[in-house]
Parts: C-alpha cells; sequence; structure tokens
C-alpha cells in the first residue's frame, strides 16, 4: 500500500559548475517512494526534512532553488558530507 502522503525532493549540486543545488527530482505517493528507493540503491544520505521538502515541491524541475533556501540546503549538503565521510 502506498502512502500517498509521503513527499520527496532530490537536489543535485555540482561543485563548480553549478551556481547553487537544483532540484532534480519531486513527488509524492509512488513517485516518492521511488525517489527514495533509488537514493537508497545508490547509498545517497536521506534526510527527513518535511517542511523543506514542502518548499522545494513549489520550484520547477532543474530550478535553482532560491537564496532564501541557501542556509537551509547548506544544512542539508552539510549533513550529507558528514554521513559520506563517516562511509
Amino acid at each position: 500500500m502506498v502512502d500517498k502522503r509521503i513527499k520527496a525532493a532530490a537536489l543535485r549540486y555540482k561543485h563548480g559548475k553549478d551556481s547553487a543545488p537544483k532540484l532534480v527530482a519531486k513527488g509524492s505517493g509512488k513517485v516518492a517512494e521511488r525517489i527514495l528507493a533509488i537514493a537508497k540503491e545508490h547509498n545517497i544520505p536521506l534526510k527527513d526534512d518535511p517542511q523543506l521538502v514542502e518548499v522545494l515541491s513549489t520550484l520547477d524541475l532543474y530550478q535553482e532553488i532560491p537564496p532564501d533556501l541557501y542556509r537551509a540546503v547548506a544544512e542539508i549538503l552539510a549533513f550529507v558530507y558528514r554521513m559520506t565521510k563517516k562511509v
């Protein structure tokens, strides 16, 4: 059974290429489950932040995050960096 309330968003940031992180996937229900499954398959750390996902879901795909989200996303990127350095 799919939980239709589940939501997910994925960001991509290529240092030196992107000026800011970009939203590369978003969705709810089955789409969110697939986003999470792909992240797990690739050992991408997951961070549960429903409020940030709500805001990110208002962006268009491949849109750079707006400056007012830099701080929140920087915290996520720091989390990912810490998690990947532990592996």
